[in-house]
């Protein structure tokens, strides 16, 4: 019988958190670490929107683009927080999830032959959605000792003939890094320059905890090149509602909709209704979730301190990355003693690139007192393994 299956599918390894995830998820009490996922309910007064819409019987498929009252909220909201104004009808377009806004963004845009260039440790998705799309993925390696930050220098030399797409992954998941407008001024010129499109994912525009985030679409020169990822999931804790948008020049959303309407047709529309009602209404919970994800941040930074593990200082996200090198074991290796000896799981750089070895990922998303029990079992943990136990 002939292979049934594509290569390139084959060729793509699976998620590194969803493996942690499944392996933690079998074992009693063990207290996960790994997933980025909000610990708060999804408020009330959204959930309450989604049931009414419901009881309403609003229950039939949007536009191929989304509600365009959904969008209008989408325009007004990056036009008060990050001052940058999109056409609701023709720039923005509603989808599930941030991640099919990414999948869709780099199928829209790439020939085979492109290259895509990916800072990492990143998200996930970026890689493998670059090479189902036909992309070549040009990975550069960010750097402890750079803050985790995009250099213009690392972004020149990673630049070819043939570079058409940066991804932008800040605030970033995994290390927490952010850039801030100084950093991003140079990328963009760079990237004006060379004539490269940035696919800039924001969708934790919200949780930065030293400068309002900005956005590099903002930047002069920047917005007529640059597609905007953001989403519900994160700020608004709305995970499992499954709604995201993208935003970007008008040739390029009519592309990613046309994609968009042959594979998924409309975002749920329940979602939708109550997304509405986050962007209207929904300002003091992200504002309350943040300062609980900045004490959670500090708690940890300070846990990290106590017991001597290097950890440079997140500024954006829920995430952070502490360093484990000393210990001359991989990330896997680490991860796994953790589990098997203290049922503690986090995550290892690697699921994030080759270059998160020798770090770890720790989500904050979860209640002071669980990270309080985690990080009195990492340092037991970590001191049996300095006195050679």
């Amino acid at each position: 019988m002939r292979n049934p299956l594509s290569q390139t599918i084959v060729s793509i390894k699976p998620s590194g958190i969803r493996k942690f995830f499944d392996i933690a998820s079998e074992r009693k009490d063990t207290i996960s670490l790994g997933v980025g996922e909000p610990d708060f309910d999804t408020p009330w007064h959204i959930r309450d929107e989604g049931i009414y819409s419901l009881e309403k019987g609003k229950t039939f498929y949007t536009s191929n683009s989304g509600l365009i009252e959904l969008r209008e909220e989408i325009s007004k909201y990056y036009r008060r927080r990050f001052n940058i104004s999109y056409d609701p009808r023709k720039e923005v377009i509603i989808t599930v999830g941030g991640s099919e806004a990414i999948d869709i963004a780099l199928r829209a845009m790439i020939d085979p032959g492109d290259e895509v260039i990916i800072p990492q440790p990143s998200y996930v998705s970026y890689e493998p959605c670059a090479i189902l799309a036909g992309a070549k993925p040009v990975i550069i390696e960010l750097k402890n000792e750079d803050d985790f930050r995009l250099t213009a220098q690392e972004l020149l030399d990673a630049v070819t003939d043939k570079t058409k797409i940066l991804i932008l992954p800040f605030p970033n998941n995994p290390t927490g890094a952010i850039m801030e407008k100084e950093d991003l001024e140079k990328i963009a010129k760079i990237c004006i320059e060379k004539d490269i499109f940035v696919l800039s994912d924001e969708i934790y525009a919200e949780l930065t905890f030293k400068n309002d985030h900005v956005s590099i679409a903002s930047i002069p020169g920047m917005k007529e090149r640059t597609i905007v990822i953001n989403g519900f999931s994160k700020a608004y804790a709305m995970t499992g509602w499954r709604l995201g948008y993208a935003m970007g020049p008008e040739e390029i959303i009519t592309q990613m909709t046309k994609i968009h309407q042959f594979a998924i047709m409309c975002a749920p529309t329940t979602s939708q209704y109550a997304a509405v009602e986050a962007l209207r209404n929904g300002d003091d919970d992200v504002r309350m979730m943040k300062k609980s994800y900045d004490q959670r941040r500090k708690f940890l930074m300070n846990a990290f301190h106590e017991m001597g593990l290097p950890c440079f200082e997140p500024f954006g996200a829920f995430y952070v990355f502490p360093d484990i090198r000393e210990f001359r074991m991989t990330s896997e290796e680490f991860a796994f003693a953790l589990l098997d000896a203290q049922n503690i799981a986090v995550v290892p750089g690697t699921a994030f690139g080759d270059s998160g070895e020798g770090f770890l990922r720790i989500s904050y998303a979860y209640s002071i007192e669980k990270l309080r029990t985690a990080m009195e079992r990492i340092a037991l943990f970590i001191g049996e393994l300095r006195n050679g136990k």
